[in-house]
């Protein structure tokens, strides 16, 4: 049984799912999911989890993320990327004066309304469906935030952004409204994504270098990287039992909110919710407490 996670590099024009399924099979994992899907149409960081790492996906899931994302000035498309028809094309004209204030307008909390070419359901039916048959439905905009928008690079109709997003956001739909707000209609013609909470895509592998069984076990990460970023709690063997029997336990010095929770000799036993209390209530556990895997440490981003 494999229990970790993989920094995975995903390659153009490969879906999420297919990147997935390679990587299961190169680890003869039996139980893989990630954290945070990537269209074909985008590359870059992709979590991919193994055993009992898929427990741990929703706050992974949850963690801001960082993309390069590349728009394509003077073109509006019917998907809001480069895979849809072109539906009105206009003059880019000097949009490097206007680009500092139009970007400061979609830093902080935004709203967006998610686009018709989405997996958003509307009575269990993909939206992406009801737009390939040319129907278009009402959505309800959703508040999403920007923590960062700075831009990369300017050339002609070609422009590149740094984003630093909330989980939910939808980059091809900035594209659109950053078009809107220049004048002159945008589509996001690239997309990359360079990092995932604390994880960077610098430290992931390409599936094509994880040709041999070493190279596999040192990219491996123990389940104990995956909550590095959260409060811990440290259990004597009595109180874990207590926690796998679905007991809430009083630990002092708590914050309140999610936590780690590890034996004493660090191994991971899930996670659990503190209250203000300083309760902590078991929420996903370990089957059993995790095994240590020898492996390069993980790097911390700068």
């Amino acid at each position: 049984m494999v229990d970790g996670a993989l920094l995975l590099d995903k390659a153009l024009g490969v879906s999420s799912n297919r990147a997935l399924q390679d990587a299961k099979r190169l680890y003869r994992a039996k139980k893989a999911g990630h954290a945070g899907t990537l269209d074909p149409l985008a590359s870059g960081l992709l979590l991919v989890l193994f055993g009992e790492a898929t427990k741990f996906a929703g706050p992974l899931l949850d963690a801001d993320k960082e993309y390069v994302a590349t728009l394509k000035l003077g073109e509006r498309t019917a998907t809001g990327d480069a895979e849809g028809e072109v539906l009105q094309r206009r003059p880019v004209g000097r949009v490097a004066e206007s680009l500092p204030a139009v970007l400061a307008r979609f830093r902080g909390e935004i709203d967006q309304v998610p686009p018709m070419h989405s997996a958003l359901k509307r009575d269990g039916e993909p939206l992406y469906r009801l737009a390939r048959r040319g129907e278009e439905v009402e959505r309800a905009p959703r508040r999403v935030r920007i923590s960062r928008l700075d831009m990369l690079e300017l050339d002609g109709a070609r422009l590149s952004l740094s984003v630093v997003c909330s989980k939910g956001t939808y980059i091809r739909v900035l594209a659109q409204d950053i078009g809107e707000a220049l004048g002159c209609g945008a589509h996001l013609s690239a997309l990359r994504r360079t990092a995932s909470g604390s994880f960077r895509v610098e430290q992931a592998a390409r599936l094509e270098e994880l040709a041999s069984a070493e190279e596999r076990a040192r990219r491996l990460l123990p389940l104990t990287a995956l909550l590095a970023d959260l409060p811990r709690a440290r259990l004597d063997a009595a109180d874990e039992e207590r926690l796998r029997q679905g007991q809430a336990l009083k630990i002092s010095g708590l914050r309140e909110g999610l936590c780690a929770v590890v034996g004493i000799d660090g191994a991971v036993i899930g996670l659990a919710s503190a209250d203000g209390a300083g309760a902590l209530r078991p929420l996903r556990l370990t089957q059993t407490a995790e095994k240590h895997i020898k492996s390069a440490p993980h790097p911390k981003s700068e």
